[in-house]
């Protein structure tokens, strides 16, 4: 073989490489239906599906699937990969309809997030609205430390 024909050889070979993708797919926690975020939601992880591009995390909050009359309420929790449409789709349904967080009703609540194993704890949108309370706050005790400062001057 001629150098020219040996450099060809090398440059296409480089280009099909960097058309491979040799890197592994996300990786999230999955488990089903478990009573609390703890064994098998935090010990079992799974290659998601190239397709798969969202770890999701669902937690409802209810009695056993067949309910029985006096049935203690407890914690489900699930996780899966899935689309990131797919998560969006069903934290809207869940956060608009059934994610009141009341105790005496049976709630669901969906989080999506994106980046391997990200769905390790399971957060519910009760955090947000606490953030939202303390930025709230501090924001109010900003602006009455500014008007007093304003009128003594």
């Amino acid at each position: 073989m001629k150098s020219w024909e040996i450099a060809l050889v090398a440059i296409a070979a480089v280009y099909l490489c960097s058309q491979v993708s040799f890197v592994a797919g996300l990786e999230c926690y999955v488990c089903s239906n478990q009573t609390g975020n703890t064994e098998k939601c935090l010990n079992t992880i799974k290659t998601c599906e190239s397709y798969e591009n969202t770890c999701g995390t669902e937690i409802r909050w209810g009695s056993q699937p067949y309910f029985s009359e006096g049935a203690l309420k407890q914690y489900y929790v699930s996780k899966r990969c899935m689309t990131k449409e797919q998560c969006q789709s069903k934290r809207k349904r869940y956060m608009q309809l059934y994610c009141t967080h009341i105790w005496y009703e049976d709630w669901a609540c969906n989080e999506c997030c994106q980046g391997d194993r990200c769905n390790y704890f399971v957060i519910s949108g009760a955090t947000l609205r606490q953030g939202f309370g303390l930025g709230l706050t501090l924001g109010i005790t900003l602006l009455g430390m500014a008007a007093r400062l304003i009128s003594r001057s």
